[in-house]
């Protein structure tokens, strides 16, 4: 809860809202909650519409829309871009949602030991219709080929940066070292269009329900915004956007539980 005592309060009443501090034992439960979906019901999104005209629509008893205003910015997804996220509510099943919508998803992810383990992952839950949208950049010249290939490139941007290049910025009221990857893409590629993208869960479950039954009662949204692709400014837009999100439900946001201001106040982790 270091993250979140850090945070907690720390926005001047000029810029905002204060952050309230999530409750812990309701964070842990939502993240199992999103956990368990990711193992037993990822299947669900993998059959959810191609066409926007069909939503609404319930597919396996849960229930799916598109934001109205989203619906422009998905169909500009299809051309590729660059699409920022954060680990807010079940991101992990935006994945297959939108590969689903015709969008060229590539997300990259650290392989997982053992290789066994990882080529799970990669065939059976990060695929959708036999093509995975899981791969390994590791270099300037890997995500360049992903752009120029016209995919749209995935990048969870709300992770503590230590790498000697990273920006600074401010998060919640509080210092951080940012990604600078945007930055560079944009740099190389100033015409690439950069979005955001969130699933919202609309609906409260009622004390007392089941899972099954507390799941048909949400309807699950998918937002997605285009944002300004002017070089230095993604990161600003980006983080402005998650303060909103945080102050909506900051038990949602999981990188409560990552070290995410580590670089600029290590000492808040007691040692």
């Amino acid at each position: 809860m270091a993250n979140a005592k850090h945070v907690a309060g720390a926005v001047p009443s000029d810029i905002g809202p204060s952050v309230a501090t999530p409750d812990y034992n309701t964070l842990l439960k939502n993240l199992t909650r999103h956990a368990s979906e990711l193992l037993f019901r990822f299947g669900t999104f993998k059959k959810l519409p191609h066409d926007f005209t069909a939503y609404p629509c319930r597919v396996d008893g849960w229930d799916f829309a598109l934001d109205e205003a989203a619906i422009p910015v998905l169909e500009k997804m299809r051309k590729g871009g660059i699409f920022l996220t954060a680990h807010y509510g079940n991101y992990e099943a935006m994945g297959p949602w939108l590969c689903r919508l015709g969008i060229p998803l590539v997300a990259s992810y650290i392989p997982l030991k053992p290789k066994w383990l990882n080529n799970i992952l990669e065939r059976k839950i990060r695929a959708v219709n036999g093509r995975s949208y899981s791969v390994d950049a590791r270099t300037p010249r890997d995500f360049m080929r992903i752009l120029n290939e016209g995919n749209l490139f995935c990048l969870l941007s709300d992770q503590d940066s230590r790498i000697p290049s990273a920006l600074t910025g401010t998060l919640l009221g509080q210092p951080v070292n940012v990604n600078p990857l945007p930055d560079f893409l944009l740099k190389h590629r100033p015409q690439t269009p950069v979005f955001i993208c969130w699933m919202e869960e609309r609906g409260a479950s009622p004390k007392g329900t089941s899972t099954k039954g507390a799941s048909s009662k949400k309807v699950r949204v998918l937002h997605a915004v285009e944002v300004g692709g002017v070089q230095s400014k993604v990161n600003d837009q980006f983080n402005k956007w998650l303060e909103e999100r945080v102050r909506e439900n900051p038990n949602l946001w999981y990188s409560f539980t990552h070290r995410r201001f580590y670089s600029q106040s290590p000492e808040i982790y007691g040692g």
